[in-house]
């Protein structure tokens, strides 16, 4: 069986969060020396002298992936082109073997991994491959609450089958404007659909969808379903294979913590996979991919999914970054996440929702994932004035400041220091010297 399939809960996804919370700076440094993966904070480079919470959209360096880093350009310089084969890691294999080192994370087989491309573009190679309208069955569904990069990589595969895509894109809608019930989703998988894309956890509320729910509900079906997976990988564990998900994608730079940019990944279970449809040399089987042939050979797994050469600078990040993830466990990881995130609901309940701020993200621990969104109706300059006070958060329209305590790198203190940063800038209006407006990157 795949490797992966630690977690708490039916699905795999939630857990329990600690209880018997407490107010106080010296109850938070005491939740943190009892914490066995406290140790693993000196493993990151984070910003100097600030609090980092935006670690959902870019996880922080590590002194291991600029190792990596490190070795690979001695390398090149050392070996030149024969780095290819004769690294000590050889890039020629990088692809799958980064893929194969994801693979207990996803809870997938190590064939059914591999890095490569990036995150929109491997929706579209994948989407190529499975979206196969005909007849009736021609629509994609999705949600009203997808990342926006997913639904005009939708759109535009839709165009290029010559659909309509105002007509055969259809969106589940929110009943609240943060998340979905799976109830709508189910509801909407009818014989029109013939392909269905998700995200795994929500971008903006850190709702956490029941995931074996869905993909069973595809299958009773018979409609393929594919997860966006990049507000999930490297914060709680998947079941990818034996939930029966037809294919997944994700980026390498949120939990992961692979660099800015860094490559992505994608899983293709080994019943479900048609031919791939975008077809490039490095997904050649790699025994022949140097025979030149006018005829690709494409490689089984995952692997035959890669379209051109890897980044190899830049990827090789990512091997440093999953050796903190191996040392720790995706299981552990899952479990301090639940408690941290419980510690900030606790705390907003108990400090700042008399000063108008509320939690938007799902309460129970199996209905989240590993950032809370913190809403307020001034929380575009809250965030402005946080980032003032050397916290990082981030903001995300129309009232969410996202706030991502991470399980490898922070502390409960931090949260507490968050906590009475927040109240102190609505109680002392710090927030008007700031414009009602983002910043260009939010």
């Amino acid at each position: 069986m795949p490797a992966a399939r630690a977690g708490h809960g039916s699905t795999g996804q939630g857990g329990a969060a600690i209880s018997g919370y407490r107010l106080g700076r010296e109850w938070a440094r005491a939740r943190d020396r009892d914490d066995p993966l406290s140790r693993l904070r000196a493993r990151f480079r984070l910003p100097p002298g600030r609090i980092y919470l935006d670690g959902n959209s870019l996880g922080p360096a590590s002194g291991a992936a600029e190792a990596e880093v490190a070795r690979a350009l001695a390398e090149w310089r050392r070996l030149g082109i024969d780095g290819w084969l004769g690294a000590e890691h050889p890039w020629f294999q990088l692809g799958e073997e980064l893929g194969a080192r994801q693979a207990r994370l996803v809870g997938a087989w190590p064939d059914e991994v591999v890095a490569t491309g990036g995150t929109t573009v491997n929706l579209h190679a994948l989407v190529a491959g499975f979206y196969r309208p005909a007849g009736r069955r021609r629509k994609i569904l999705a949600d009203e609450l997808n990342f926006p990069s997913d639904l005009y990589a939708l759109r535009s595969q839709i165009a290029l089958r010559g659909g309509d895509p105002r007509a055969d894109l259809a969106l589940v809608p929110s009943r609240d404007g943060r998340t979905l019930d799976e109830a709508d989703v189910v509801a909407r998988m009818t014989d029109e659909v013939a392909l269905i894309v998700l995200p795994s956890v929500l971008y903006r509320s850190g709702q956490l969808l029941d995931l074996a729910r869905l993909a069973a509900a595809a299958r009773a079906r018979d409609i393929p379903i594919g997860l966006d997976c990049s507000h999930s990988v490297g914060a709680l564990p998947h079941r990818l294979h034996d939930w029966g998900v037809d294919f997944a994608f994700w980026c390498g730079y949120k939990y992961l913590n692979g660099g800015p940019g860094a490559i992505a990944s994608l899983f293709v279970h080994r019943q479900a996979a048609p031919a791939p449809a975008l077809a490039g040399w490095w997904g050649s089987e790699k025994a022949r991919q140097f025979d030149m042939a006018l005829e690709l050979t494409a490689a089984p797994g995952a692997g035959g999914w890669q379209i051109g050469t890897p980044p190899v600078l830049g990827a090789v990040a990512l091997r440093g970054a999953l050796a903190i993830f191996e040392e720790a466990g995706i299981a552990a990881v899952r479990a301090r996440s639940l408690e941290l995130t419980g510690y900030l609901m606790f705390l907003v309940d108990e400090l700042l929702a008399p000063l108008g701020y509320a939690v938007g993200t799902p309460r129970e621990p199996a209905r989240r994932g590993g950032h809370v969104a913190l809403e307020h109706p001034e929380a575009v300059r809250i965030a402005r004035a946080l980032k003032a006070r050397l916290i990082v958060p981030d903001f995300r329209p129309p009232n969410v400041i996202r706030l991502a305590p991470v399980a490898l790198y922070n502390r409960f203190e931090e949260l507490w220091r968050t906590a009475a940063a927040l109240a102190a800038i609505v109680r002392r209006r710090e927030h008007e010297r700031y414009p009602a407006a983002r910043e260009v990157v939010a």
